[in-house]
Parts: structure tokens; C-alpha cells; sequence
């Protein structure tokens, strides 16, 4: 059963008025070790403290943990859960300004996303957000990360045109 409640933004004037704006959060997803090693898989980096079990149960976390850029990456999971944009021409992937990593995140635990717009600004015809992602992790004070993404939005309709 789903949470999570994506806010939608239907033009470039109700995007742009949004900067600050909390997102709330999403569904709670877990962290399981085929994950990891499909991640480890797809990037070569198999390193022990992500897959092999017995060997990091006596390492610093007790047990395997996530790589940091496989909990990165699911901020591209968790982004349109937080955000929906109608009305919208082409959505680009601008990159990210900051990404930090407190906490570990271990196999097993769970993660969801939280979201905020830190900032909004028109590109020419296009707006431009930044979003905060913090990957939280259930029963931990600390994210697994956080990362504020910039997306950059163009609208179907010439009079969204910004101004």
C-alpha cells in the first residue's frame, strides 16, 4: 500500500512560486544484499564490505552495507515519487550541487526519500529546480544521503513561457 503523495506541478509559474516548498516523503524500500550485489555486478566494485556476508559481519558495520553511489542512485527512484511535472515539453537531468553521505545503510535496513525544493529560477523558456533528496533510513537519525538535484523543464504550452 502507497504512502507517498507526489506533488504535481502543472506550469512554469506554479513551479517557480514553489521554492521551499517540503515534497513529504515516499514509500519505504529495502535494502536487500541481491540489490547490492547487482549494483556490485554492474559496477565492478566488489568490495567485501558490500558482498560478502560472512567476512563483514566481523568488519566495522557489523554486516554488509550499500555501496554510497548505489543509495545515490536511488534518488533517481525516489525523484518522481516526490515530484510529478505536467504539462511538461522535456525534463532534463542537469546534475547535482551537493552530495554528502552521514550514515551507512545496511543490507536489510530500510530507506524512503524526503523531499524539498530548495530553489526555482527561469532558464530562458525553462525553469530550473533544485531538490533536495535526503535518503533517510528507518530508525536512524542520520541519512544515508543527501543530494540536491537540478532539473531543468520546458512546458507544452507558449504561455508558459516564462516572463
Amino acid at each position: 500500500m502507497s504512502t507517498t503523495t507526489t506533488t504535481t506541478f502543472s506550469s512554469a509559474a506554479a513551479l517557480l512560486a514553489a521554492a521551499g516548498r517540503e515534497l513529504g516523503t515516499t514509500d519505504w524500500l529495502e535494502i536487500t544484499q541481491e540489490r547490492v550485489n547487482q549494483f556490485a555486478d554492474a559496477t565492478g566494485d566488489h568490495q567485501w564490505i558490500h558482498v560478502d556476508p560472512e567476512r563483514a559481519k566481523d568488519g566495522p558495520f557489523g554486516g554488509c552495507i550499500a555501496h554510497g553511489y548505489l543509495t545515490l542512485s536511488l534518488a533517481n527512484f525516489f525523484l518522481p515519487q516526490l515530484i510529478h511535472i505536467d504539462n511538461m515539453k522535456m525534463g532534463v537531468n542537469v546534475g547535482a550541487d551537493r552530495v554528502r553521505f552521514p550514515a551507512p545503510v545496511r543490507v536489510g535496513a530500510r530507506i524512503r526519500g524526503r523531499g524539498e525544493i530548495l530553489k526555482v529560477e527561469a532558464v530562458g523558456e525553462a525553469v530550473q529546480s533544485t531538490v533536495r533528496v535526503s535518503i533517510e533510513i528507518e530508525g536512524e537519525t542520520r541519512p544515508g544521503c543527501v543530494i540536491d538535484t537540478i532539473s531543468r523543464y520546458t512546458f507544452h504550452s507558449a504561455a508558459e513561457a516564462i516572463s
